[in-house]
């Protein structure tokens, strides 16, 4: 395992930036992943339905195809349907943790969490022994945002955690983009506000373009790390 100062390892980060930087990242596989080319955070509901299945299966070879890193949290649902559609389809990903680097969640997790250490790259900004509780999961988010050029949200509750995530992006100056069928369903409130912000819609007919178009926020980033 090896760990490095955040504010010090992206040296272009602003204040705003730096203010919401955890102070310590601690990691085990490939770290060109946080340097090399753009990241890409594909977030959802850990109830995830068919429909968002697909849909997260057809976003990810996308992003795969653009040689983009997959950023997600390895939680149930969205998370871990990326994580897998981006081994699957020959890219990479990063796996964000809630808990510290020794500890999958969910548990069924871990075989999946091993293979990342081995052949991608897992972090977390919690160190060994470190307790679980619920506000380290909107931290965690906040950290997928802080290194992902962009998050884009698949499906989502009203009070799904997800929301966190988007507005820490936004609040960033990150993009955020949300899937047709979130930013058009009528029982949800937040996706509206989102986008009166500054979030996109990916539709059918137009999400290539976009992600072709995805800019790296987080581009020129260096690394001293400690072991």
């Amino acid at each position: 395992m090896t760990y490095f100062n955040y504010p010090e390892y992206f040296k272009y980060l602003s204040e705003i930036e730096k203010k919401h930087a955890p102070e310590k990242l601690f990691m085990e596989g490939d770290s060109s992943l946080l340097t090399d080319g753009r990241r890409v955070s594909v977030v959802g509901s850990r109830r995830l339905s068919d429909d968002g299945f697909k849909r997260t299966e057809i976003i990810t070879k996308a992003l795969v195809e653009r040689n983009i890193t997959v950023v997600s949290g390895l939680a149930e649902g969205v998370d871990t349907a990326a994580h897998n559609a981006a081994i699957n389809f020959g890219g990479r990903t990063i796996a964000v943790l809630g808990t510290p680097l020794d500890k999958a969640y969910p548990a069924k997790n871990k075989d999946l969490l091993e293979l990342i250490k081995e052949k991608h790259l897992a972090i977390s900004q919690f160190p060994e022994n470190y307790p679980s509780q619920k506000k380290n999961f909107p931290m965690r988010n906040r950290t997928m945002a802080l290194i992902s050029d962009a998050t884009i949200i698949i499906e989502a509750s009203e009070k799904s955690g997800t929301r966190h995530q988007g507005w820490e992006a936004l609040r960033l100056g990150r993009l955020v983009l949300l899937m047709q069928n979130v930013a058009e369903d009528s029982s949800l409130t937040w996706p509206k506000e989102m986008i009166r912000y500054g979030a996109q819609v990916l539709k059918r007919e137009d999400y290539l373009d976009i992600l072709d178009d995805i800019p790296s926020f987080t581009a020129g980033a260096s690394v001293e790390i400690t072991y």
